[in-house]
């Protein structure tokens, strides 16, 4: 494959920063994060590991950061050939506690940001006849989970709209799938307590939680020349959690 601009939004830790280090240095990789330390955070991980890149600030929630990160990748002549939507936030609440305000954050910063994102890089993509999306998505969407009706619903949206959106790109060479991971092991399952996560792991056929680089190795792989073929799919990668 020939190099590429690719953009992992969520790139500062987590299944977002695996999917950063599993490129390798033929291409140029931005990412994102929401605060400014994790914009330094990314910066340092790219250098460090000796690959060409740069970071920004994010907040797929408020559509004005939104537009100032495309200006600003404008302005660099910097276009996604590859987009990697991995960032998301979870507000979980039964439903009959969940205020608006949860609803909503859920809904704007997976659902609203991820469609204004890809708006964004489509008639670049579109002009190249090439181009990869690959949005992660969750078991949630097809499991359901308690406390997590938003999140479920925002996660399903996006499958349905990676589906719709394979069809209309398809014939312009922009594949579109989306990876759904079950139960990873990152910064916010390891606040889970051992036994919580013993209780977890017994629900799971291979009898463990997954690794940040198990669901990078899946990505990299649809944005691979490898992948050509393969368009609107989910893949997931749960160790058996559903299948």
């Amino acid at each position: 494959m020939s190099k590429k601009n690719i953009l992992i939004t969520g790139a500062s830790r987590g299944i977002g920063k695996a999917i950063l280090e599993s490129f390798n240095k033929e291409h140029f990789l931005v990412g994102t994060g929401t605060s400014d330390s994790s914009v330094d955070s990314i910066l340092k991980n790219i250098k460090s590991l000796g690959l060409e890149g740069e970071a920004f600030k994010l907040d797929l929630g408020n559509r004005k950061s939104i537009k100032q990160l495309v200006s600003l990748l404008e302005d660099k002549e910097i276009y996604p050939d590859i987009l990697i939507n991995n960032a998301g936030i979870t507000r979980d609440n039964i439903m009959l506690r969940m205020q608006e305000e949860e609803w909503d954050n859920v809904i704007d910063v997976h659902l609203n940001g991820q469609y204004l994102l890809i708006k964004s890089f489509l008639k670049k993509m579109v002009k190249n006849k090439w181009g990869r999306i690959i949005n992660i998505s969750s078991t949630s969407a097809v499991l359901g989970n308690k406390g997590q009706a938003n999140y479920a619903a925002a996660k399903a949206g996006i499958e349905a709209m990676s589906r719709s959106l394979a069809r209309e790109l398809g014939s312009r060479n922009i594949n579109v799938n989306c990876v759904a991971p079950g139960f990873i092991e990152t910064d916010m399952t390891k606040e889970i307590s051992k036994g919580n996560e013993e209780i977890l792991a017994s629900q799971i056929p291979l009898g463990r939680l997954g690794k940040a680089n198990e669901i990078a190795e899946v990505v990299n792989f649809l944005a691979s020349e490898q992948a050509n073929y393969i368009t609107g799919q989910t893949i997931h990668v749960n160790g058996g959690l559903y299948m």
